[in-house]
């Protein structure tokens, strides 16, 4: 997952990690003067390629720095409008571009360390900023001097002599002010204004009371017994974790999505349904941490704004510069797939309740249960225990001899292990990252483990942006919550973590290959159904017959990983797509229809309105539930996926797609590589993405590789634009890694 910052604009669109609100105050009031020499946001750090000195940044130093950040961008935009020079590329455009480096250097920091390591101090932080961030974006975006330059030179473009980049930037500020409301009218904007801010906290409360709720949600158990079936080392971690909030016995803590790992390995039925139903309903005690109130208002609101533009839903209005282009192209495209997928839901669970009635259960099997029996049915089938493959993933190996490993054969990248970066928490791991030609490239860190103080999921973002024109390359870090081990055990993790560190690190590419010299246009300023692509399609190379072997070795012996074993997870891997897909289409489906609101609807009833929706969408819901419900939906309320998530099963295609193409032209080879580099991982935003695609691949997207590799009947599908409305046959996908 991308962090939602990196899609923002570096000078037109400045969000903070929960996004806008804004009514009470007004747009010049946000920002103090000046900020002190002493604060370590005063002038751009001299740690390499301008990381961020962590050492020297309390939680306290970022608020001033934010305010002194939007007072300084304020007067720099403010100069920008009331040039009396006629406009220009350079005095306009170019001059944007160069605004906002105090607040650009502040804000990703805070970003970081609020998603990463978060404490009352930036939560407080973010609360108090996120409607300032709201005003300041009106301030730019609905600014009528600066909107005017901005609409000469687009109407004058072709007196420009404008290279592509530069034409691009141009068309790519030009529609994003007409989508922050340039072109409303007085009163409509005054409207916007006021929703926007409103918006922006209830986004910020939202990702406060969900980790709350999340950490407060954990299943605390007195009883060892209760936990039978979970490893030693699993045992000894919830113990662990017990001891870190001060209590007695075993915590399991909650990971943000619906199923927990500890699901597959519980015995026990009873604490399996408490498990289970701790995080199905983790965000719906009718408590402080309730977020169905912020919800059912966040999705009116949302719609109220799109009808401001006349747009018919939120859906239609945020997709406008996505591959989908449109709200029914992401619906067409989810509804091709549900009869297939559907369908094998349910012969996976009637396996579920076979099995569980050939052991004598005397309860009816839940969903609470699928996870545990379907295990047993991997085992059976395959002779796959996900205990037998962990001992072959120490977390160490398999970033440096599995995922840097891959990057070196592909692009010709070399790591180096730097211990002189300060970092954000101790666990972290910081790596130099050079060039095919060895010339410096990027600041690579990775923050691996789960703490309680760190949101959900998996994702990649940035602390310094690359540009050409501001000369700073990119420092880049990797954000997971695998299972820390407790004190004196191996750092093993599962197949699945393995999975979600290729993942993010296709990400992690994206940004280091960065090659644009508009910091607008940069790595993955990206659309979502773009954004994912390179990520997903990093994935593949996990199981590639040369880069496996390479780091799954036994973590005691050193033995490489038996080619019986390979050829288990090989055969598995189409195992449980039923459920596996199904629950991220489902969040997917819920996602859209929240977001195909008119703004005539009233205020929903969110369970109701989740039960309606859910059992419309042509899945197997009981059994299945979404990978989000909608009250601990992060991505969709507070981290800038609203509409978008579609964009997981949009990418899934494209990625296959492009494995496909790399085997067909010789595999993990460095002319492939440096190839796919050159033509899509260094180009940003800077081309159509259809164009791009088919520039580099040779033809549209197909699906039909992806539907051979995990092992679904694909009905003769054939090619599929991209902006199609969807494939011709259904699609399946596989397990979502936990960012997603």
């Amino acid at each position: 997952m991308i962090r939602k910052l990196l899609l923002a604009t570096a000078a037109l669109t400045v969000v903070s990690t929960a996004s806008a609100d804004a009514t009470t105050r007004k747009p010049s009031a946000p920002a103090s003067a000046a900020l002190p020499a002493s604060s370590p946001f005063a002038k751009p750090s001299t740690l390499p390629f301008g990381t961020p000195d962590f050492s020297r940044i309390k939680d306290s130093d970022y608020l001033p720095a934010l305010l002194a950040g939007m007072a300084e961008q304020k007067r720099e935009v403010t100069a920008i409008a009331n040039n009396p020079a006629a406009p220009t590329f350079d005095n306009t455009v170019v001059a944007m571009e160069k605004s906002g480096l105090l607040l650009e250097r502040a804000n990703l920091a805070f970003n970081a360390v609020n998603g990463a390591n978060t404490s009352d101090t930036l939560q407080a932080t973010d609360t108090k900023t996120a409607p300032l961030f709201a005003a300041h974006n009106d301030f730019i975006n609905l600014n009528p001097k600066l909107f005017q330059r901005f609409k000469y030179l687009h109407d004058h473009q072709a007196e420009l002599n404008l290279n592509p980049e530069q034409a691009k930037l141009l068309d790519v500020y030009y529609k994003q002010f007409v989508h922050a409301g340039a072109e409303l009218p007085p009163a409509k904007q005054a409207e916007l204004k006021v929703i926007n801010k409103r918006l922006s906290t209830l986004q910020s409360a939202f990702g406060i009371k969900l980790l709350a709720a999340a950490k407060a949600g954990a299943l605390h158990v007195e009883d060892a017994a209760a936990l039978a079936g979970l490893s030693p080392e699993k045992l000894a971690s919830a113990q662990e974790a017990a001891k870190s909030r001060k209590l007695s016995g075993y915590v399991l803590p909650l990971q943000n999505t619906t199923q927990q790992p500890s699901l597959e390995s519980l015995t026990n039925h009873a604490t399996r349904q408490q498990l289970f139903e701790a995080s199905l309903n983790r965000a719906e005690h009718g408590d402080a941490n309730d977020t169905r109130a912020l919800v059912s208002e966040l999705a009116q609101l949302r719609a109220k704004k799109a009808a401001l533009f006349g747009a018919a839903n939120f859906a239609d209005y945020n997709l406008y510069d996505q591959m989908a282009k449109d709200r029914a192209t992401a619906v067409g495209f989810l509804d091709r797939l549900a009869p297939a997928v559907s369908a094998k839901e349910r012969t996976e669970w009637s396996d579920i309740v076979a099995l569980a009635k050939s052991q004598g259960a005397t309860f009816q099997p839940t969903a609470a249960d699928w996870n545990f029996y379907a295990e047993q049915i991997r085992k059976q089938r395959y002779a796959l225990n996900s205990d037998d493959t962990k001992p072959y993933f120490e977390f160490n190996k398999v970033l440096n001899d599995g995922v840097f490993y891959a990057a070196n054969q592909l692009y010709g990248l070399t790591f180096k292990r730097r211990t002189d970066i300060p970092t954000w928490n101790p666990d972290m791991q910081v790596y130099q990252v050079y060039d095919k030609d060895g010339s410096e490239l990027a600041i690579f860190m990775i923050d691996p483990w789960k703490r309680d103080n760190k949101s959900g999921g998996a994702w990649m973002s940035n602390l310094v942006n690359q540009s050409y024109l501001r000369g700073t390359k990119p420092v880049v870090f990797n954000v997971e919550n695998f299972t820390k081990p407790a004190p004196g055990q191996p750092m093993l993790i599962s197949w699945d973590d393995v999975t979600t560190m290729f993942h993010e690190f296709g990400h992690a590419l994206h940004g280091m290959f960065a090659a644009q010299t508009y910091p607008t246009l940069s790595g993955t300023n990206v659309a979502r159904d773009f954004v994912e692509f390179p990520s997903q399609f990093n994935e593949n190379w996990a199981l590639d017959p040369k880069v496996l072997p390479h780091f799954a070795v036994h973590y005691q012996t050193g033995q490489p990983i038996p080619q019986d074993l390979v050829q288990k997870i090989l055969k598995a891997r189409t195992f449980n797509q039923g459920y596996e897909v199904g629950e991220a289409l489902e969040a997917a489906r819920l996602d859209l229809d929240w977001h195909s609101l008119p703004a005539t609807a009233p205020r929903q009833d969110v369970d109701k309105f989740e039960a309606d929706a859910l059992a419309k969408g042509g899945f197997d819901t009981a059994d299945v539930p979404p990978r989000y419900r909608s009250s601990y939906f992060l991505h969709i309320w507070s981290n800038g996926y609203s509409a978008s998530y579609y964009a997981y099963a949009w990418t899934r295609m494209l990625g296959q797609d492009a494995f496909n193409t790399f085997e067909t032209r010789g595999g993990l080879t460095r002319a492939n590589g440096d190839r796919f580099r050159a033509m899509v991982l260094s180009r940003g935003n800077t081309l159509d993405y259809a164009d791009m695609y088919r520039g580099w691949a040779g033809h549209d997207p197909q699906i039909q590789p992806y539907l051979d590799y995990y092992g679904l009947n694909g009905g003769g599908a054939t090619a599929v634009p991209a902006t199609a409305p969807a494939p011709s046959a259904p699609v399946t996908l596989q397990k979502p890694e936990r960012g997603e």
